[in-house]
């Protein structure tokens, strides 16, 4: 029984053993099978294991994994746990820096970059045992992939850690370029503050640091005393090269591939050109997905992670912007954001990356004259008029700089756009930056461009009053345009700059008009600018008076156009108005320092009897007309000569209105005889009946400037 039971024991435990070994020989043909269809993990595991001191010259494994994983990284990218093991491989020097920088080279994340690697990385960076190239190359490669580090918490907590590198000499433009990305509030003190300034002494005003000491200043200016140049040259230089085109054709190979909807960034199609570059910084960078927001109560939020204004609203003081500033012109909640908020760091670094994208795309690069190629800059230039103009110097600066080389036509309504949102600057500046150059232009551009002009620069004086309104009658508000920038000008300066832009605009039309032969188009974009400028006292409470000149006045007096002598006549009444309401004031003493030139009143005064000689008592007109504008120009003396007949019946622009009233007050007869309209009756009842056909600026003009009962004397 015995044996039987032994025998019985050894075979089954004969037949576990047979059993556990073809276990495991199905679990190593698993593994090579796992191997053979997974080789890139495979690779990974090898990196994550392989000792220090390994051999690299003749070791095929590591050239057939480093081959591998590149080919990975370049083709779809790395997962944030493949980031994470090369990264802490190649820092950690355990095959030696040529390698470490081949690894950097190549490391290309699919989504995003876990923080701890970063932490991980500065923490084999601290050590001072890589070589300064491979510092340089860590420092531009957390430069490149900041937007996709998953957060920025961790990395904030070691800003000493970083901050200590600031005053190595090599390494101090990357390192005060990552310190500018992680600044807040809270890590701008007084020790770094004094550091800083030893290090401008020590190396001079290096942009990098500039651009940082600036940024200190914006959060703490009480801490700074030494004052920032307006515009630092040069700034944060791209430091992306190695990654960037790769790093693009990941995102968005797997964009394509996740296929969402339609995105709002503006995707720049590679086509065959003679330009030198292509137009990689016209892509406006996306606000990468987020996860729905649970509890954000005391925590910091991403924007990517909203989804809703009301979401913004609760968790407005918690927000945290990204680090590529750009990316925010993709977000429309983004944008509410700045609005929402007048956060001047936010507003500083979006100022930096508007001028570098506006100076090397439209500055820096030549164009070949295709208009296809125009296509994105422009939906570009769009994208920047959303934004208020008045907060970004950049924009100003770029187009101070593009009107030297601009030919009129490039992106024409959006660069008039942006003139139109220049603030009030000193009058030199204005002279020599703006009005100068688009003299220029005016004078070799076709009649449209000059109306685009005209257009153009009434919104800017009417963007300034409203500015000065807004600032005088509600103290209380601030109004500044920003801090940052010194934009808002003394009274005096301020009237010196709006008479000397309209002044400008006077002398603009009045050549304009004798060049395009008293174009009607034109015409009418001049009144249109008077129109703002008649009513600056009572619609804006500016006390100026600046009446139109004569090359603009008697063109349009003598229009065969009816509308635009009506529009002239609003103008004149609306001048009147001013002048009478500016009167009342000064007399009854409610602005002691009110003052109007009595040449004001003359000038008016001359002006009325110039018009009512014409339309009214069909006498000459006796003016000089010679003062501001040239005698060779325009031969205005002998239009003038002809006054006499332009009266309100003989004028070109209401004869056909005089016959068709001739008619159906005497239908029977068929000699037009228009002199019988000047019986008392009859043109009282011509007058209504010009009133009738929507020339209520004549309506106005006449009857408050002249009894419209009377009749004209001295008529045909």
């Amino acid at each position: 029984m015995s044996k039987t039971m032994s025998k019985s024991h050894n075979v089954s435990e004969a037949e576990s053993c047979i059993h556990g070994a073809a276990n495991r020989s199905s679990r190593r043909s698993e593994r090579r099978r796992a191997d053979v269809e997974d080789p890139f993990g495979r690779a990974l595991e090898y990196f994550s294991q392989v000792k220090a001191g390994t051999p690299v010259k003749g070791n095929d494994a590591l050239e057939n994994n480093l081959v591998l994983v590149e080919r990975v990284a370049l083709g779809r990218g790395l997962p944030p746990g493949a980031v994470a093991t090369l990264l802490d491989f190649a820092l950690s020097l355990r095959l030696g820096s040529s390698v470490c920088s081949r690894v950097l080279k190549f490391l290309i994340p699919a989504s995003a970059v876990p923080q701890d690697s970063v932490v991980r990385g500065v923490s084999w960076f601290c050590m001072g045992k890589m070589p300064v190239s491979a510092q340089i190359l860590f420092l531009r490669w957390i430069l490149t992939m900041f937007d996709l580090i998953d957060s920025k918490d961790q990395l904030r907590s070691i800003y000493g850690f970083i901050f200590s590198f600031v005053t190595d000499e090599v390494l101090s433009p990357y390192v005060c370029h990552l310190l500018y990305l992680l600044t807040t509030k809270e890590h701008v003190q007084p020790f770094r503050v004094r550091k800083l300034l030893e290090v401008q002494a020590k190396m001079g005003r290096q942009p990098p640091l500039t651009q940082l000491l600036a940024l200190y200043k914006v959060l703490c200016p009480e801490m700074i005393a030494i004052s920032m140049p307006s515009k630092t040259r040069g700034g944060f230089k791209n430091h992306n090269l190695p990654w960037k085109t790769a790093l693009a054709a990941v995102l968005k190979k797997n964009k394509t591939a996740e296929a969402p909807s339609p995105p709002l960034s503006l995707d720049i199609k590679e086509k065959a050109s003679t330009r030198k570059r292509k137009l990689h910084h016209l892509e406006v960078p996306q606000l990468s997905c987020g996860p729905e927001i649970e509890s954000s109560r005391g925590k910091a939020v991403h924007l990517q992670q909203l989804r809703s204004f009301a979401q913004l609203l609760q968790n407005l003081d918690n927000i945290e912007l990204p680090a590529q500033m750009g990316s925010l012109l993709s977000s429309s909640l983004a944008l509410h954001y700045l609005d929402c908020v007048h956060d001047e760091s936010a507003l500083l670094r979006l100022n930096f990356w508007l001028g570098s994208v506006l100076h090397e795309e439209f500055l820096f690069c030549s164009r070949d004259g295709n208009p296809e190629n125009s296509t994105e800059p422009s939906q570009f230039l769009d994208i920047c008029l959303s934004l208020p103009q008045e907060c970004f110097s950049s924009s100003e600066f770029f187009l101070f700089k593009f009107l030297a080389m601009w030919d009129g036509s490039l992106h024409q309504p959006q660069i008039l756009s942006l003139l139109s949102d220049i603030p009030p600057l000193p009058v030199s500046r204005m002279k020599m930056f703006l009005f100068e150059p688009l003299q220029q232009l005016y004078f070799t551009s076709s009649v449209f461009f000059k109306c685009g002009v005209i257009e153009c620069l009434r919104s800017m004086l009417w963007k300034w009053l409203t500015w000065h309104f807004v600032q005088t009658s509600h103290k209380e508000l601030d109004v500044s345009l920003s801090s940052s920038r010194t934009m808002n000008l003394h009274m005096s300066e301020f009237l010196e700059l709006v008479t000397e832009l309209v002044q400008y605009v006077g002398r603009l039309a009045s050549a304009g008009l004798q060049l395009e032969n008293y174009h009607i188009l034109l015409h009418h974009q001049t009144l249109n600018f008077y129109e703002l400028v008649c009513d600056v006292y009572l619609k804006f409470n500016l006390p100026l008076f600046l009446l139109p000149p004569s090359g603009v006045i008697f063109p349009s007096l003598l229009a065969t156009d009816p509308v635009t002598v009506d529009r002239l006549g609003y103008v004149i009444f609306r001048y009147r108005q001013n002048l009478m309401s500016a009167k009342e004031h000064k007399q009854q003493k409610k602005e002691p320092s009110f003052h109007i030139s009595r040449d004001v009143f003359r000038e008016f005064n001359l002006l009325m009897v110039a018009v009512v000689s014409c339309l009214w008592i069909s006498k000459d007109c006796q003016v000089d007309v010679g003062t501001d504008v040239h005698k060779a120009l325009v031969p205005l003396r002998t239009m003038l000569s002809y006054c006499k007949n332009y009266n309100l019946i003989h004028h070109p622009a209401f004869l056909n209105y005089a016959i068709e009233f001739h008619q159906k007050c005497w239908p029977e007869q068929t000699n037009v005889d228009l002199s019988s309209i000047q019986g008392k009756k009859y043109w009282y009842w011509y007058l209504e009946f010009l009133f009738s056909q929507g020339f209520d600026g004549l309506k106005d003009f006449i009857q408050n400037n002249m009894d419209h009962q009377s009749t004209p004397v001295g008529g045909h």
